[in-house]
């Protein structure tokens, strides 16, 4: 991605796996975390799978995503303000092609980005915050 080429679903599984063990590994530390919050895109259904699978794997494992939901502008507009950051403006439509929104899936929490940086970090906080309390 940082040459502009868009990753493949092959350069992508390593990745997922290793990601999804590195949380597992720090959940089962001795000075273990009350949870362990990872970031990435994953764009398609099968990506989430591969971190899905740490919940089947881990019963104590609760497995959650955010989608922040923001169109094509917006997007844009974001990626252009970044400084300094590998991905670029023209790298946003092949992500815009890959993506499947989770709108079906049970474990997707749907953020609007339309708002400001601070009013999107806000609602991801709410929204974490009530599905933290539905464990308690």
């Amino acid at each position: 991605m940082a040459n502009n080429v868009p990753l493949t679903d092959a350069d992508r599984w390593d990745w997922l796996i290793q990601l999804r063990e590195a949380a597992i590994s720090s959940l089962e530390s001795k000075n273990s975390p009350a949870g362990v919050i990872v970031t990435c895109s994953a764009l398609k259904h099968k990506y989430r799978d591969v971190i899905r699978v740490a919940a089947y794997d881990h019963p104590s494992v609760r497995i959650h995503f955010i989608y922040l939901r923001a169109d094509e502008q917006i997007l844009l507009q974001r990626v252009k303000q970044r400084k300094g950051h590998y991905m670029k403006s023209d790298m946003v439509q092949s992500q815009l092609e890959n993506l499947e929104e989770p709108d079906s899936e049970w474990d997707a929490i749907s953020v609007d980005c339309a708002a400001s940086l601070p009013e999107v970090q806000r609602r991801v906080n709410v929204a974490v915050q009530n599905k933290l309390d539905e464990y308690k």
